[in-house]
């Protein structure tokens, strides 16, 4: 195993720690928790929004943390639920009185463990209300799910539901939106390497040199099909069809399009995908309104993609081009 790190046992603690040193403007991390907020929380009169997970994906989700996004983000170690306990550490950090907003994605601990800090901090008095993401259309259960995985998509939730908040919606509203977006937002993955985490020190699978995996989770879960290489333009095809048979594209729709890398493909890459879906949304009449390309949501080192597509309208448009301004992603 080959990783720039001192000790398995501290990369998280040592990442968070990094992160600050190199973004003290930017963010701060509450004592003896694994939380990252934006400097200036709380935010009175505004609903604060956090996510969180466990650590790997980065940059989400502390790199999203900032004005126009996230209040604060929740570190777990790698692949791993962050507690009920840091969770609420959080909710309690960033309320500014206007209650607090949970995106979790969907996966058994984050589910669990988010759901209890919301009661926690219920029991409080801190209004809370959360939605959970679930845009992964490759499989229905996983090993570490039950249902659909949440991945790529999840960063969108904390782009539109972020600019939102700072928009001046209430709570409600936000909460409103959310569970009509989540429902909006389909993704898909592949890979071509398995990722190892520092604490297991081997991959979590394996794939010959002539195979890759569609449908692959965040997390290295299986997928749908393990194949043969597949060419960039065949790749995208396979990824789009799952896509579209849940989806239901059709001629005229607006979509926003997402190119995610799971961390060790090239950007030369990730945009020969952009292409290859483009030009079949093209065919099919389906318009692009808007396309984010890069690494949002990682598997450690792992090679791969995930295509996000979301269906669009004035507001969201609206809230995707609203200001941001985070470590990771700035408009």
């Amino acid at each position: 195993m080959k990783k720039l790190i001192n000790n398995a046992s501290e990369v998280v603690n040592e990442m968070l720690d990094g992160m600050v040193l190199s973004h003290p403007n930017e963010l701060r991390r509450l004592d003896g928790t694994t939380v990252l907020v934006r400097k200036d929380a709380p935010v009175q009169g505004k609903p604060a929004i956090i996510s969180g997970g466990g650590s790997g994906h980065e940059p989400a989700h502390a790199g999203f943390v900032g004005r126009g996004m996230l209040d604060a983000a929740v570190s777990g170690e790698v692949f791993t639920s962050p507690t009920p306990d840091q969770v609420f550490e959080a909710v309690k950090a960033v309320d500014g009185g206007s209650g607090v907003f949970l995106v979790i994605k969907n996966y058994t601990g984050d589910v669990m463990n988010f759901e209890m800090a919301a009661e926690m901090a219920e029991a409080e008095g801190i209004d809370v209300k959360y939605v959970v993401v679930n845009d992964d259309v490759a499989v229905e259960d996983s090993s570490f799910t039950s249902g659909r995985r949440g991945i790529a998509g999840t960063v969108l939730v904390h782009k539109i539901l972020g600019a939102m908040a700072e928009e001046g919606a209430s709570l409600g509203e936000i909460a409103e939106e959310a569970e009509k977006l989540v429902k909006d937002i389909k993704s898909m993955g592949m890979s071509l390497t398995p990722c190892i985490v520092p604490e297991a020190g081997k991959p979590g699978f394996t794939l010959a040199d002539d195979e890759m995996e569609i449908g692959t989770g965040i997390h290295g879960e299986p997928g749908v099909e393990r194949t043969g290489l597949l060419s960039a333009d065949e790749t995208a095809a396979a990824l789009l069809e799952k896509i579209e048979q849940d989806m239901k594209l059709e001629p005229d729709m607006d979509v926003l399009l997402l190119i995610n890398g799971l961390g060790a493909t090239p950007l030369m890459e990730q945009y020969i995908i952009s292409r290859a879906v483009h030009h079949l949304l093209k065919d099919k009449g389906v318009k692009v309104t808007e396309t984010i390309v890069g690494e949002w949501m990682t598997s450690l080192e792992m090679a791969g993609v995930s295509v996000t597509l979301l269906k669009m309208n004035e507001d969201r448009q609206r809230w995707i081009a609203a200001a941001a301004d985070t470590t990771a992603f700035k408009r």
